[in-house]
């Protein structure tokens, strides 16, 4: 039996922290493809039992900040790791975030009384579908480290917001019409805008990549 040398047990905590990061990415990732394949399948059960799964994202969160906090009151990490360990620290806010829009859209889609998505507004399965790829290449680009691909994710949040801007334009129309239910209308609204936000959390993790490998954030120089 022997006692670790300091580094050997600050790698094995980076290896936990990022073990643990990428069970809270893929569990929000699923839990997200869970809605709206339930949503397709009219499935209301389905849809039910995400709200009832609310608290785990969050549960997550606060078990991987903690983590972090530890690694760098603990293990002073430098320059890399250091970046990695305060990326990481941010990112989790963000997955969170997009757990707790998923669940916004799940009571939604309840209140739309599981109608077909596609008759709600042509274009929204398209955004929800691009959406998905979005935050998926953004998990990816952190997980992996690629801060190319990290770009190519920010660059992709315009195609999320073009879209938001056709389902909106498609709302419009129906407003025109004399049975336009407006209460229904403002929910979809409210449905493509929590999609507009994922989006907006796949940039901010494609940015912290960008940051765990430069030290930059939009261009300044943070550490």
């Amino acid at each position: 039996m022997f006692d670790m040398s300091p580094r050997t047990v600050f790698e094995c905590e980076m290896t936990k922290l990022r073990n643990e990061l990428k069970e809270m990415c893929f569990h929000v990732e699923a839990v997200y493809d869970r809605l709206f394949e339930a949503a397709e399948k009219q499935d209301e059960e389905a849809v039910r039992s995400i709200l009832e799964q609310d608290g785990t994202a969050r549960e997550m969160e606060k078990r991987i900040e903690s983590e972090c906090l530890s690694l760098i009151t603990k293990q002073h990490p430098l320059a890399r790791d250091l970046r990695t360990v305060s990326a990481s620290l941010k990112v989790v806010t963000d997955i969170q975030r997009v757990g707790v829009h998923v669940t916004d859209m799940a009571e939604l889609i309840l209140r739309l009384d599981m109608q077909p998505l596609s008759d709600c507004s042509a274009h929204l399965p398209e955004m929800i579908e691009e959406t998905k790829s979005l935050f998926h290449k953004a998990i990816e680009t952190f997980l992996k480290r690629n801060a190319e691909a990290a770009q190519e994710v920010i660059a992709g949040d315009d195609k999320v917001d073009d879209l938001f801007n056709l389902v909106k334009g498609d709302l419009v129309e129906s407003l025109k019409t004399e049975s336009a239910d407006v209460d229904r209308c403002i929910d979809v609204l409210m449905l493509a805008k929590y999609l507009e936000k994922i989006g907006d959390h796949a940039v901010n993790v494609g940015e912290w990549e960008i940051f765990q490998e430069t030290g930059n954030m939009r261009s300044t120089r943070l550490l």
